[in-house]
């Protein structure tokens, strides 16, 4: 046994033969020593225990209110789906209110129809609808909206219909300026980029008056395809050019976002 050992094995031996021949009263006298000595540290870690615990129990609280906000969140984006859906209703409800409206106020004997589809490549040029000769729909019917022209069924199947736009280059239309009566005639013109084409009148007079902000409307030529008075659009600028006039215009109708159509059978 190593020095250092025989020597605490000693000390521990006459501690021990001491406390054994203390009193019960000296003994009692050491304990009470002992508490005072070691109370206020045994309070300390009590209190210490005590923060523990409670920080456990806040801990615990912040992942049931991480819990509860989560809850909050999906339960908020539930609620903008469903305040979108109804902002998408009531746009359609008030789109087929006032397309109804247009079509009972209409002189002409109109038939509703939707767009289908719209060919990536031919965008500016033809569009696809939902109705047919089913609904005594024939080619060379006009196609408008209620703002204005769109343009002209082509191909006539039962149940679908091509219509060709009024922006492709091979959709003409007599045109007349409402304010002056000058006449001319309309047609799509492709743009420099890949943009929408725009609409032009060409064989305006060289020196007409036509200004910017001019309706345009449909003339009615005998024997037409397109009755008169339907909205073209407005004369965006004007041009002279060395043997005629030519006006810019703008459509009427949106033709980048035609959703609902009518097809002209007729007049009512």
């Amino acid at each position: 046994m190593k020095p250092l050992h025989i020597v605490l094995f000693v000390a521990a031996v006459v501690l021990a033969i001491v406390f054994l021949a203390f009193s019960p009263a000296r003994m009692r006298a050491w304990q009470g020593r002992f508490f005072d000595v070691s109370t206020p540290a045994m309070q300390a870690g009590a209190a210490i225990n005590d923060r523990i615990s409670k920080l456990n129990k806040g801990l615990k609280s912040l992942d049931e209110l991480e819990a509860e906000n989560a809850a909050l969140a999906a339960q908020n984006n539930e609620l903008r789906a469903s305040a979108q859906l109804l902002k998408d209703l009531a746009d359609e409800n008030r789109r087929l209110r006032d397309t109804l409206g247009y079509r009972e106020r209409s002189a002409f004997d109109l038939v509703p129809a939707q767009i289908i589809s719209r060919d990536a490549s031919s965008w500016w040029s033809s569009a696809k609808i939902n109705q047919g000769f089913a609904e005594k729909i024939d080619s060379s019917q006009p196609v408008l909206t209620a703002d204005g022209l769109v343009g002209r069924t082509t191909t006539v199947a039962k149940d679908i219909s091509m219509v060709m736009l009024l922006t492709d280059e091979t959709c003409q239309v007599a045109a007349r300026i409402e304010e002056t009566n000058d006449q001319g005639i309309l047609s799509g013109q492709r743009t420099a980029g890949d943009g929408m084409p725009v609409l032009v009148i060409n064989f305006l007079k060289r020196n007409a008056d036509i200004k910017p902000g001019m309706k345009v409307v449909t003339t009615g030529v005998s024997g037409g395809v397109f009755p008169a008075g339907i909205p073209l659009g407005t004369v965006r600028e004007f041009r002279a050019r060395e043997l005629d006039g030519q006006a810019i215009i703008e459509p009427a109708a949106d033709l980048s976002r035609l959703e609902d159509v009518f097809v002209v059978r007729g007049t009512k």
